[in-house]
């Protein structure tokens, strides 16, 4: 009896250090397939824009390191570059902060038109960061209109979001309207064509779904789409079957991610995204509706804020002090 339950131990000891291992490789492998230091996207010298008001090069500092007891601040960038090696301007730009303390998670979505200083570059729509200096400026940046200092970066385009979706089963959820779009480019690859219900979302859909702007409210509700959808596959990420299939998601999504995520930093915050319910994360509108101003400015569309005004809305978010 006494060698039966030895013989169990050790099997169960095995299998223990089988699978720990087996994800911890999973972990590594991901980190070097997508860890890009210091920055991930075009030159400075090779971005133009016709409607910045162009300033002096300014040299960039290193983002903060994260000591793990801080607000974590990441940087969510995704590029309308369908798998191009040309990465252009930021067609989605959100923000994802962690309290490790009280296990508060905030999703706040800058909306892309926002007229914003660029270190280097004068002014321009923020979304011009990335495509002037790369995920560093795009961080400094969007740091600095919020009043925060962004520690990571996470970049990835359609192939990546696809992707993820794929590896984790799809996304059930319900569809608010029709959404119908003829996308030329791509020999119709990109068309939207969506029906209002409770829909099962592929990559595919799902990419229609977190893009379709053609309406009166323009980006303002696919910006909000992006948020509850984001929440969405969080919740499924965290579910029994998506952390067994943990491994194939990693390798799924690693070819079309880059990062400045160490893997200790990917450690950490797997730990730590697990404490969280999405269905408490804070989702936002950056900036809000009250500070926005429509203008034009070179002829071009924009939206201009009050830029200390918005600082101190965003503290109050993070402060939970917003309804």
């Amino acid at each position: 009896m006494r060698k039966w339950i030895k013989w169990v131990l050790l099997t169960c000891s095995i299998a223990i250090i089988a699978v720990v291992g087996y994800y911890g490789y999973s972990l590594y492998h991901f980190s070097k397939q997508t860890m890009s230091v210091p920055s991930v996207g075009p030159s400075d010298a090779a971005a133009s824009s016709s409607s910045a008001d162009q300033g002096e090069p300014e040299e960039l500092s290193l983002p903060p390191k994260w000591d793990g007891k801080e607000t974590v601040h990441i940087l969510l960038l995704g590029a309308d570059s369908r798998g191009d090696k040309e990465m252009g301007r930021s067609d989605s730009i959100m923000v994802a902060s962690i309290n490790p303390v009280t296990k508060k998670a905030y999703l706040m979505s800058i909306m892309r038109d926002t007229y914003a200083k660029i270190p280097g570059h004068g002014s321009s729509r923020v979304n011009a960061a990335f495509s002037y200096g790369g995920s560093d400026l795009a961080m400094r940046t969007v740091g600095d209109l919020l009043g925060i200092n962004i520690n990571y970066y996470i970049y990835t385009d359609f192939n990546g979001f696809i992707s993820l979706v794929d590896a984790i089963g799809g996304i059930d959820l319900y569809v608010e309207k029709d959404m119908k779009y003829s996308d030329g480019g791509d020999k119709h690859r990109y068309d939207i064509d969506l029906k209002q219900g409770e829909q099962h979302l592929d990559g595919t859909t799902a990419l229609q779904y977190v893009r379709f702007r053609h309406d009166a409210t323009s980006d303002f509700t696919r910006t909000e789409r992006q948020r509850k959808f984001l929440v969405a596959v969080a919740a499924k990420i965290q579910s029994t079957s998506s952390i067994f299939k943990l491994p194939g998601i990693l390798s799924a999504v690693s070819p079309y991610i880059k990062t400045n995520l160490s893997l200790q930093d990917l450690i950490k915050l797997a730990g730590l995204g697990f404490d969280i319910s999405p269905n408490e994360v804070v989702k936002v509108q950056i900036p809000p509706n009250q500070l926005l101003q429509n203008e034009k400015v070179g002829g071009a569309a924009v939206l201009k804020t009050d830029p200390p005004a918005l600082r101190q809305y965003v503290e109050q978010v993070l402060a939970n002090k917003v309804q």
